[in-house]
């Protein structure tokens, strides 16, 4: 039997915990009866600098319940970081770790399965979302064309996987010699090159609450997810500027053209249409050049990602 850890990020899950932790222990007990895991396994909540009382409910639980450990972060550093900070904890005190949301829409009843896995030899195992029926139409629509873009650029990723996964200790150990600012998880964990496999993943109803992963944060995700791994939009500028020195030498033969034969009607039209259509083009070269500058700054700094306010154990 192994000795297993999940980690939630929480801010501001005032309203779920106690379901899910409710929901969780009740799956717990049944692994334990079927000699899954040890009944020293644990579920552990990360507080990301929340607002509300998610913090005092998980010491209240941590003190009610002696599979639920908490760890408190000293500010709202971010999904990703904060999955980081629990996971990086986490494996001083269990065999393997599953990383869950603590809305728990992803289908816990995969759990096991991943455990079995685990036993059969995978250091990670990826929960891939084969039905999203539970999300927004315009969060699937842009979660499909997100992955097939990443695709695109050559991020090397799960498709269809968000942060819902398993990953052993020797899994945890690698990870945690990536010293990166920048994290994007769903990038890193498949560079790390160890067995691997999938389980199928049916995303359920949030059972209270709101999500708080708002369109920015998203949209922030993407971006991360992208320069963080792909070099293929500065070479891209470079592509569309050598197709705008041609569109210019096609307007230049032209001009010219109307010049000889005296059909040229002087007129601001055109020009202000070529200033905004260049001006555009330049500050898109700057700011997604800006972009990695902005991460080659974040990174050279080698801040810490997270300070660890206090942990329950």
């Amino acid at each position: 039997m192994i000795k297993l850890a999940t980690v939630s990020p929480c801010y501001n899950e005032e309203e779920v915990l106690h379901q899910s932790v409710e929901r969780l222990t009740a799956l717990f007990k049944r692994m334990m009866s079927e000699g899954l895991i040890s009944d020293d396994s644990m579920m552990v909540f990360v507080n990301d600098g929340s607002r509300d009382k998610t913090w005092q409910i998980i010491s209240q639980l941590h003190k009610e319940n002696k599979y639920v450990r908490g760890i408190n972060l000293a500010r709202n550093v971010g999904h990703q970081n904060a999955i980081m900070a629990g996971m990086m904890t986490a494996k001083d005190w269990a065999d393997a770790v599953i990383t869950i949301d603590a809305d728990l829409q992803d289908d816990i009843e995969c759990i096991p399965q991943m455990v079995k896995d685990y036993e059969e030899g995978y250091d990670i195992v990826y929960g891939v979302k084969v039905s999203r029926k539970a999300d927004p139409l315009m969060k699937r629509m842009t979660a499909q064309a997100f992955y097939k873009l990443q695709a695109s650029m050559g991020v090397e990723s799960v498709f269809n996987h968000a942060d819902f996964r398993l990953l052993s200790r020797r899994a945890l150990q690698m990870l945690n010699g990536y010293d990166e600012r920048n994290l994007y998880l769903r990038g890193l964990i498949p560079m790390i090159g160890l067995p691997s496999t999938t389980v199928d993943d049916v995303i359920g109803e949030r059972q209270a609450g709101a999500s708080k992963y708002t369109l920015s944060k998203m949209l922030n995700l993407a971006l991360d997810g992208i320069t963080s791994f792909s070099v293929k939009p500065l070479y891209n500028i470079i592509y569309l500027g050598i197709v705008f020195l041609f569109i210019s030498f096609c307007i230049g033969i032209y001009v010219l053209h109307a010049l000889i034969v005296g059909t040229a009607v002087p007129g601001w039209s055109s020009l202000i249409l070529s200033i905004w259509l260049v001006g555009g083009f330049v500050l898109i070269c700057v700011g997604v050049t800006g972009v990695y500058i902005g991460k080659i700054y974040n990174e050279v700094k080698h801040r810490p990602l997270y300070n660890i306010q206090e942990i329950l154990d």
